[in-house]
């Protein structure tokens, strides 16, 4: 297939086979600030189909379970993980050091660190221990540089890192009431950083506000219609909307969750009953004192999908089965068409249909963005080893790039380029500055928009640390014959975008420019 986009005339979007083979099946993936992909699956699946370097071997093999991808070269190199990352959690430091943490077995209380490198020479480091074992874990940057660490299989409480010394492991009551015996339905909890500098966290049907310097419960929420699960293993996901009018006196936070699987589903799927998976969204204005949810209706139901923060601000959710849940063998059903989500459209005209790709990504598959606007996909491995013959989804080695509606060939003339600032620019809290770009059709100087994307850490449906800001700005000016110039407002602060790497983006009726990474700190 190389380069060539399979396309159809009624949907959008496109697929390319980057990679048949990565050697390992994408479990877990952060896109790091020099356009490497980091991913890995874990190290007790018996031999991977990619070698380790000569003298580097693990207690029972001498093959790779994690390996870095260049975006720009489309090549990868196999990285060696010491001990067990199955089923763990992440997010990158200010500095943008991708920090991981935990595991399983012999690495279930371990920090990694991983330091984005341009040659060869980087690989993982383990470099602390936690405080808990934390297996299902999630992880969210604070406005500090902190990373908190929340939960995980039987672990209802939380933990920080940087360590100082002490293991400092704090109770939270929420993920005792939030999990269904045997089942749990609470694992990876849905976690974002409030503007007040709240983490809300949501757990199997509903969620609170959280003051995790106090550990107190700010708020609780209502619970969501329905009552169903939408946490793992009954996984659907979520997203922080993007944000948006950044100098008002309060902005507004609103968060969407998609899919999961009823009440009863892993139960029945544990029997061989599969299911039909949830067909609902349920949105909710977080900031608001009296917040509700309201339900939507997706094109179809969807389990153990992926929702990926488009650089438009629109929401892709993509991966996933109809019917079943997460766990072994327990999804049916592929969903190989991916959805646009539009938050600024009507109720009822908010869903795109995408076209499809011909790999089904089941259970264990990931999906990240990258700064050229396409979204990565991998993984989907729904065995307790890699299994590649006689069972309904082999555990998938490939990856993908699904290219959205917006790179399809009738929009390059509104694609605009960033011409200035360079990529790696530096940026303070509340900080005027310039982006001038050009674009090879005429532009309308009323529909653009510059948006700052956080990477996210992505595995088991949930991207962590996934946030959009839409940022104020001024309008448009013109400067010659293809070049434009507009002033833009930094964020004000650490509650609105923790200090870190981000990709910024131009953004011309819907048609977003290549990204350049900004360092804000």
């Amino acid at each position: 297939m190389g380069h060539h986009r399979i396309v159809t005339d009624a949907a959008g979007g496109g697929w390319q086979l980057l990679q048949k083979s990565i050697g390992i099946s994408s479990m877990h993936m952060q896109l790091l600030n020099n356009d490497r992909v980091v991913m890995f699956d874990r190290s007790d699946f018996g031999p991977s189909n990619l070698s380790l370097p000569p003298g580097k071997c693990l207690k029972t093999d001498c093959t790779a379970h994690s390996v870095e991808y260049s975006v720009l070269t489309n090549e990868f190199r196999p990285l060696f993980v010491q001990s067990n990352v199955w089923c763990s959690s992440g997010a990158v430091r200010p500095d943008g050091v991708l920090i991981q943490t935990g595991g399983f077995n012999d690495g279930e209380k371990k920090i990694r660190s991983f330091v984005p490198c341009n040659d060869e020479s980087c690989d993982w480091k383990e470099i602390d221990g936690l405080g808990a074992r934390r297996w299902y874990a999630t992880d969210h940057i604070l406005p500090d540089g902190r990373i908190i660490i929340i939960g995980g299989r039987r672990q209802f409480n939380y933990e920080f890192y940087p360590k100082n010394g002490a293991p400092n492991v704090y109770s939270l009551p929420f993920l005792v009431q939030t999990n269904d015996p045997r089942v749990e339905n609470n694992l990876y909890p849905f976690v974002f950083l409030n503007v007040d500098g709240f983490l809300f966290i949501f757990a199997n049907n509903r969620a609170i506000l959280f003051d995790y310097v106090n550990n107190k419960v700010v708020k609780q929420y209502p619970a969501m219609p329905g009552g169903d699960p939408r946490s793992y293993p009954s996984s659907g996901s979520a997203v922080l909307l993007p944000l948006k009018n950044l100098l008002a006196p309060s902005v507004a936070a609103e968060v969407l969750v998609c899919g999961g699987a009823p009440k009863g589903a892993y139960e029945q799927a544990e029997k061989g009953v599969f299911i039909a998976a949830l067909n609902t969204c349920a949105r909710i204005k977080i900031t608001d004192p009296t917040p509700t949810w309201v339900l939507e209706t997706m094109p179809q139901p969807r389990v153990m999908g992926d929702m990926t923060l488009l650089p438009n601000g629109n929401v892709l959710l993509i991966n996933g089965a109809g019917k079943g849940t997460a766990g072994w063998e327990l999804g049916r059903d592929p969903v190989l068409a991916p959805v646009v989500y539009r938050p600024d459209n009507i109720p009822g005209s908010r869903f795109d249909l995408q076209n499809p790709s011909t790999i089904p990504r089941m259970y264990h598959s990931t999906a990240v963005l990258l700064r050229d606007g396409r979204v990565l996909v991998g993984g989907s491995n729904p065995h307790a080893y890699y299994n590649f013959t006689g069972v309904l989804f082999p555990t998938e080695l490939s990856l993908e790039a699904f290219s959205p509606y917006y790179l399809d060939a009738p929009f390059a003339n509104l694609r605009p380029t960033i011409v200035l600032p360079e990529s790696q620019f530096t940026l303070k809290y509340k900080q005027k500055f310039r982006v001038r770009f050009s674009a090879s059709g005429p532009v309308a100087l009323n529909k653009v928009t510059v948006t700052m994307v956080a990477p996210s850490f992505n595995t088991h449906s949930f991207s962590m640390n996934q946030r959009l800001l839409v940022l104020a700005s001024d309008t448009v000016t013109k400067l010659g014959n293809s070049g434009y110039e507009i002033v833009v407002n930094s964020p004000g602060s650490g509650n609105l975008a923790p200090s870190g790497y981000y990709l910024l983006f131009v953004v011309h009726q819907d048609v977003p420019s290549e990204g350049i990474w900004v360092h804000v700190q």
